[in-house]
């Protein structure tokens, strides 16, 4: 079986789980010690994502309920293929005649990760997969594919729309787009009579979607929509059709496509079942291995009527659309911490500082000010336990020769605890500042994640704060580890003996593996935090009294008769 990278998430539960063994495992185990603008054509915006008009009003399309199925047509197609273009403000879309599909539909506003214009096609599908928008028939297809069909091609005055025909006297084929000028929302309808009689069908886009050129792409790609009834969003990857497409059938305000940043979601127009079939196709990823890609084929009706969003998940754009559609932008656990902490960085980067990466820096300091009283709180509680440690020696020493499975090992903890309580100490307080801060650490990696302001967002020699770093050695996860390093050297450890202090020194190692294949933004996050803790804790040691030693109480020896 091929062996899969660890997931982003997976490491980072890896991480903690180890810090929490080493800070919280020890208690039991070990005897205390002897004392992320890109730019449309039309306009610019500071948060990166281009700025659109409002959606445009839905253009007129007969609805299915009233579509009556005429006298069969005669022949209706096109001698030769042709690859018709729409250009919008925000679009490149390109069509072919054949099928009446789209080869490209390029995001002028947006670069993929090797800097190219982003097109959320994926060119590695192309002959393996049917083209995007292909007509998917649940049961029997006509006898004329309409898929490889040469479709006659008419355009709106207005130069947006496209009208596309195909009959071969008995099947009826009938595709139209229209787009706006300055908006990532256009109309698209299908409808295919066969004998005059309505054939049901959906409008599928195979073979992935979205940015195919960063690590491990297809990870990040799912089926989505939204169930009305349930009222919640359900997502799936490719696992999902594994064994064979995978079809549900209900009433869904928007279903399609997304990736970590864009999504391509089908509004249906009339109040009807909408049917939604994920796929899995193996592709080669951007490495050139081949991994599944997911798929969605949605419609279902002998006519569909769509308003169709094809763009990036942008908090304001998506409320324009349909106010359901801002749950794409999955915030996570602690979306109350993540969204404020998104908006605190956009203004930042807005109106103070005009880069990411520099407010990053900001916003990190700020929450660390703000998390300064539990700090020094946590110093107090450390300077007590250190206070403490010749009563916790005399205590070691009464049991020191007894095993851990010893029943008096449970006197020894409950003395030791009844001191804590009686002085009024809090053995863990000091793990406190580290515990308070993985909240805010997951927010940011959720807002690395989704924030499409951050996508590309650059600082000094970083291209991109919601990838990895490109140089040859990442510098950042290597400064983390030595800043990491002084931080805990510098922090005072009572009641941590030599092994215990070997173990502690394993973590500043885990973190910086883990850190190396981290979102740049959330290395300098981290980073940040970690020189702000150093120039606190200088202070705090500065302004306290240097700690008791520690006496060493060894337990009489017995004479020798």
């Amino acid at each position: 079986m091929e062996k899969k990278d660890m997931t982003m998430e997976a490491r980072l539960l890896l991480a903690f789980v180890l810090m929490g063994l080493v800070l919280f495992g020890t208690q039991y185990f070990f005897k205390p010690p002897p004392a992320t603008k890109p730019a449309a054509t039309a306009a610019k915006a500071a948060d990166g994502v281009p700025k659109t008009t409002d959606a445009p009003a839905p253009i007129p399309t007969k609805p299915a309920s009233d579509v009556t199925p005429g006298a069969m047509p005669g022949q209706v197609q096109a001698d030769k293929e042709e690859n018709p273009t729409i250009d919008t403000d925000l679009y490149h879309v390109v069509f072919s005649n054949r099928g009446a599909v789209v080869k490209n539909w390029i995001l002028k506003g947006f670069k993929d990760h090797k800097g190219q214009p982003l097109d959320l096609v994926n060119s590695a599908a192309q002959g393996k997969v049917p083209p995007a928008l292909s007509l998917a028939f649940k049961t029997q297809p006509p006898a004329t594919d309409p898929n490889t069909a040469l479709f006659r091609v008419e355009r709106s005055a207005d130069q947006l729309g496209l009208t596309f025909d195909f009959s071969d006297g008995k099947t009826e084929t009938k595709k139209t787009f229209q787009f706006a000028k300055a908006s990532y929302l256009a109309q698209v309808s299908t409808q295919v009579t066969q004998n005059g009689v309505l054939t049901p069908h959906s409008i599928e886009w195979r073979g992935g979607f979205g940015d195919e050129t960063v690590l491990n792409a297809s990870n990040d790609q799912h089926t989505l929509y939204y169930d009305l009834g349930a009222s919640k969003l359900v997502q799936n990857d490719a696992k999902t059709a594994k064994n064979g497409p995978v079809s549900v059938s209900g009433q869904d305000s928007f279903a399609g496509l997304e990736d970590k940043y864009f999504a391509a979601v089908f509004l249906p127009r009339n109040r009807g079942p909408v049917e939604v079939t994920t796929y899995s196709d193996n592709l080669p990823d951007s490495s050139g291995k081949d991994e599944p890609h997911v798929g969605a084929a949605v419609g279902g009706d002998g006519v569909n009527v769509f308003s169709f969003f094809v763009g990036p998940k942008d908090t304001d754009l998506l409320k324009k659309v349909d106010p359901k559609l801002e749950q794409l932008i999955d915030w996570g656990w602690f979306e109350f911490i993540a969204k404020p902490l998104f908006l605190a960085t956009q203004w930042t980067a807005d109106h103070l500082v005009h880069n990411y990466g520099w407010a990053i820096i900001a916003v990190t300091v700020a929450v660390n000010l703000l998390l300064f009283p539990l700090r020094f709180t946590s110093m107090k509680s450390s300077k007590k336990m250190q206070k403490l440690q010749p009563q916790i020696a005399a205590i070691n020493a009464k049991y020191k020769n007894l095993s851990l499975r010893d029943p008096k090992k449970a006197e020894q903890n409950q003395e030791i605890m009844d001191l804590y309580k009686r002085e009024g100490v809090n053995p863990v307080g000091g793990c406190l500042p580290m515990v308070l801060q993985l909240p805010f650490f997951y927010a940011f990696y959720k807002v690395l994640n989704v924030a499409i302001a951050l996508r590309g967002a650059t600082w000094l020699w970083v291209g991109d704060l919601s990838q990895p770093e490109t140089l040859a050695i990442r510098v950042l996860p290597v400064l983390l580890i030595v800043t990491q390093f002084l931080s805990q050297k510098m922090t005072p450890s009572p009641g941590v003996d030599p092994s215990q202090q070997k173990m502690m020194m394993i973590m500043p190692l885990v973190l910086g593996y883990m850190f190396y294949f981290s979102p740049s933004g959330l290395v300098l996050y981290w980073l940040t935090g970690n020189l702000v803790g150093i120039v606190q804790q200088l202070l705090l040691n500065r302004g306290s009294s240097p700690a008791p030693a520690v006496v060493d109480v060894k337990p009489s020896l017995k004479r020798k008769k």
